[in-house]
């Protein structure tokens, strides 16, 4: 009778699921592998070798590895720092960290719009106190500004997350055995950390390969990343097929990185908190 309860519990998430997940990628998939006289066709997908389509996807590769690198980079000292304060304080920093987050995507980056642009906060300050203007709105390092600042949390949790698992009786065994903190690190910390590493990197490169709200804003529309060639095709020009067919191509890049995330973290150590 219990059982038959939560089995009646799951309809809202399976209706939901089935709403808004199953029946849209339906469609992806529908409009994705057909021509508007409905005939099946792998033009759509292929479309993405166009010079137009290739060079949006490179470019949008190439920044949104260069935000993941950085945003590791970034992370990994901080969730360290953060995995050895004590108990009390590290919760206190985490909700300070990530309170951000809890404002509307699309307001976060418009504040960082109006912060960059040419007559914006930051280059007032800086003419006030004689500095030069800082000409970076409406370039790639904006797009990249606006990726690692929307998406640094998503790495840095999985690999806090971690590093809170790893037995602290490890690394003492490791500094009894003569190991110094160098060694220690590279042969146990990091190694241990390998799973919170992967999926961070995932939950930040696949978001910002697909964004085109923040090359939209920091970059004024003139740089166009695949993300941005995708809702053109839905919104402006209305060719839900070719939008489809790219969609495709981007979905293979989060199977991949899906994949390699079960390879790498089997027991789902850095997937969340």
């Amino acid at each position: 009778m219990k059982n038959k309860f939560f089995k009646w519990l799951s309809l809202p998430y399976i209706i939901w699921s089935v709403g808004f997940i199953i029946i849209p990628l339906i469609m992806v998939f529908y409009f994705g592998l057909t021509n508007k006289n409905g005939s099946f066709t792998f033009s759509n997908i292929t479309s993405i070798a166009l010079p137009v389509h290739f060079k949006s996807l490179l470019i949008a590769l190439l920044l949104s590895l260069i935000s993941t690198i950085i945003c590791l980079l970034l992370s990994y000292p901080l969730a360290m720092i953060l995995s050895n304060m004590k108990s009390g304080n590290n919760k206190l920093m985490i909700l300070v960290f990530v309170l951000p987050m809890w404002m509307n995507f699309l307001l976060r980056t418009l504040a960082w719009q109006t912060l960059l642009e040419n007559e914006g906060v930051i280059n007032t300050i800086f003419r006030f106190v004689h500095l030069p203007a800082l000409k970076i709105i409406n370039t790639p390092y904006a797009i990249v500004f606006g990726m690692i600042y929307n998406f640094l949390p998503f790495m840095v949790l999985p690999i806090y997350n971690v590093l809170c698992k790893i037995d602290k009786n490890l690394l003492n065994a490791a500094r009894d055995l003569g190991a110094n903190e160098v060694q220690t690190f590279l042969k146990v910390t990091l190694p241990l950390s390998v799973p919170g590493i992967i999926s961070g990197i995932t939950m930040v490169f696949i978001p910002a390969l697909t964004t085109f709200v923040i090359s939209d804003l920091l970059g004024g529309s003139k740089i166009l990343l695949i993300g941005n060639v995708i809702e053109q095709e839905f919104t402006l020009n209305s060719n839900w097929h070719l939008g489809s067919g790219l969609s495709i191509v981007l979905m293979l890049f989060i199977v991949i990185s899906m994949i390699i995330s079960v390879i790498f973290d089997k027991d789902g150590e850095g997937s969340a908190l």
